[in-house]
């Protein structure tokens, strides 16, 4: 019943081996397919950098507003090639265009009073997928810049939205209702969907708004990640799944180390290791957790993204300035 991992133990060092400063919040952050690491800041820049050097190898400015997203076209050059930027209503499409400029583009996804919260390219690269402030879904086709709003949208913000594996017309969204939605992005219509029943909240203070990245654990986007080929994908079927708490705190980043290995942070910089085990049948199915690290410097985490075997995390200072952390971790 379902499908099976392998499992592996994966160890990320306790203290981070790189830390790099900005002057404003990092607020989102992912590495290229060649390992160049772009930081989105709230004050509407980009910076790349090439780790473990700690030197900008291209910034760009002016953005009209916080960068909530950035998405990586496998790059052709040595450095980033071509990257896809969320900025308030509009996505922008950078281009390296040598020597040292860029070009850019941009695409209005719905009306000004929308704001665009994540993006994500497909695997074939052909689709960029976008989730709204307002609850909506869409994709961009990137040959015809044609755009397409999903029919079905949330009740709330849509936080985040991935395309699935090996699936080429397919994608989940989550929102702040608490609620999943897996569509067929090329018929506009919904497949399945699937409702959750927040945990209570410890105190009276809400720190943060569900599916925030929490279901990340569904929603990645890893090609590693192996989704059973059938004519329906049945992910979102509530007898296929293992619900468990895993922090005390809101978890606000999650990303694949390999396809039965996630890491998580918190808000407040507490970084687990999650490794998963769908042996049997779902009652079989665990979950074992691990705190790894603490962020030292960084106050409030936004964003987090691995790549081959680094892992970064990124957020603001007490002080208010930016700062991301990279981790190296072991797979064996």
């Amino acid at each position: 019943m379902g499908y099976h991992l392998i499992a592996h133990e994966a160890h990320i060092a306790h203290r981070p081996t790189l830390a790099l400063q900005i002057p404003a919040q990092v607020s989102t952050l992912t590495y290229t397919q060649n390992g160049m690491l772009i930081l989105g800041s709230a004050d509407g820049s980009i910076r790349l950098y090439r780790p473990p050097d700690t030197k900008v190898v291209r910034a760009i400015r002016g953005l009209d507003s916080e960068v909530s997203s950035v998405a990586a076209v496998t790059p052709t050059t040595g450095t980033f090639g071509h990257i896809w930027v969320a900025c308030g209503c509009l996505v922008s499409s950078v281009v390296e265009a040598p020597p040292g400029a860029c070009q850019r583009g941009d695409t209005q996804c719905s009306g000004h009073s929308d704001v665009t919260n994540e993006i994500s390219v497909s695997e074939n690269e052909k689709t960029l997928a976008f989730s709204m402030d307002s609850g909506a879904v869409g994709v961009v086709d990137l040959v015809t810049n044609n755009i397409r709003r999903m029919e079905t949208q949330h009740n709330s913000i849509c936080a985040v939205v991935r395309f699935i594996p090996d699936r080429p017309s397919e994608l989940v969204s989550g929102g702040y209702d608490s609620t999943l939605l897996h569509f067929d992005f090329g018929q506009r219509t919904i497949l399945s969907r699937r409702e959750f029943t927040s945990l209570p909240q410890s105190s009276d203070v809400s720190l943060s708004p569900p599916f925030t990245a929490v279901y990340g654990l569904v929603l990645g986007d890893d090609k590693r990640l192996s989704v059973k080929r059938t004519r329906k994908w049945g992910g979102l079927r509530e007898d296929m799944s293992l619900s468990k708490k895993i922090a005390d705190g809101p978890i606000v980043a999650v990303a694949f180390l390999d396809p039965s290995v996630i890491v998580t942070s918190t808000l407040l910089g507490v970084i687990s290791r999650h490794t998963l085990s769908t042996e049997g049948s779902t009652e079989d199915w665990r979950l074992e957790s691990t705190r790894v690290a603490q962020t030292p410097s960084i106050a409030k985490v936004n964003a987090l993204a691995v790549h081959d075997r680094s892992v970064v995390v990124g957020g603001f200072q007490a002080d208010g300035t930016g700062t991301a952390e990279v981790y190296r971790h072991e797979i064996v």
